[in-house]
């Protein structure tokens, strides 16, 4: 068992859950497969891998793409292993499908994309729904962490206006539908979208993802659920979610590549 529930409530359509990792060689799984196959993108380095190995190059030619291909993966930042960690987890226990690794559209490996940190769909028996989300790290030893609330760059804020926003959805559909078109997904987009339109945009998924190092507190999620719970209308599902890890944050790159925290 990789996560044990500290606490869950919900009110509305909003929930909110907070989920303690279990230190041990399942976590480290979980870190080292899952995790590290979001934020390395393992499944389109080795596209890349097998297409430049098929042309027609040189000795010299082959030499140079092995050392491109063999190149070290820079040192991941804290809130990048936060984000491939939050994908993973709702990935593995929440039904979300995200059939696009936003890594590839990084130009500077350090870079943070504008919008939805989450752009994907959820699973809803035999249909999909619009997901959409946003992740926070805090190692800030307060119940809730400021980086839950503020006018533009709290968490409760981005979900909020991910709900209401047309300009920010219509910017999201127009990012993701190239990345699905012609592929299996391209028919969970259809019905996403078709169930978002009909139903005054309120068919979605939102999810909020808090990635901590202190103490597992309802504190942390209760005030911005139930605000959130103010603002938001059935269908929609909200869930806020704090992933609380049994060591410093900071820890969580070298435990991804190493199997243990800094």
């Amino acid at each position: 068992m990789t996560w044990e529930t500290a606490y869950q409530s919900a009110q509305g359509c909003v929930s909110w859950q907070g989920e303690r990792a279990q230190d041990g060689d399942t976590f480290n799984g979980f870190l080292q497969g899952a995790v590290a196959a979001r934020l390395n993108d393992t499944e389109g380095r080795k596209a890349l891998s097998e297409h430049l190995r098929g042309l027609s190059l040189t000795g010299m030619g082959q030499a140079v793409l092995e050392q491109v291909l063999n190149a070290k993966v820079l040192e991941a930042r804290d809130w990048a292993v936060g984000e491939a960690l939050a994908e993973a987890v709702l990935e593995a226990h929440h039904d979300v499908v995200l059939p696009w690794n936003t890594e590839r559209d990084k130009r500077n490996p350090f870079a943070s994309l504008p919008g939805a940190d989450i752009v994907g769909f959820q699973r809803d028996g035999n249909s999909h729904r619009l997901a959409l989300g946003e992740v926070k790290c805090s190692s800030e030893a307060r119940w809730p962490p400021q980086v839950m609330s503020g006018r533009s760059g709290g968490l409760a804020h981005q979900l909020d206006t991910l709900a209401h926003s047309l300009d920010i959805i219509c910017q999201l559909l127009q990012w993701l539908l190239p990345r699905v078109k012609n592929t299996e997904h391209e028919a969970a987009f259809n019905v996403a979208c078709t169930r978002y339109f009909n139903s005054k945009q309120r068919d979605l998924a939102l999810f909020g993802i808090l990635v901590r190092d202190q103490e597992a507190r309802e504190e942390d999620l209760q005030a911005r659920g139930r605000s959130l719970a103010s603002r938001l209308q059935a269908p929609t599902h909200c869930l806020l979610i704090a992933l609380y890890l049994p060591w410093p944050i900071t820890g969580l790159p070298e435990a991804i590549g190493q199997g243990g925290a800094a």
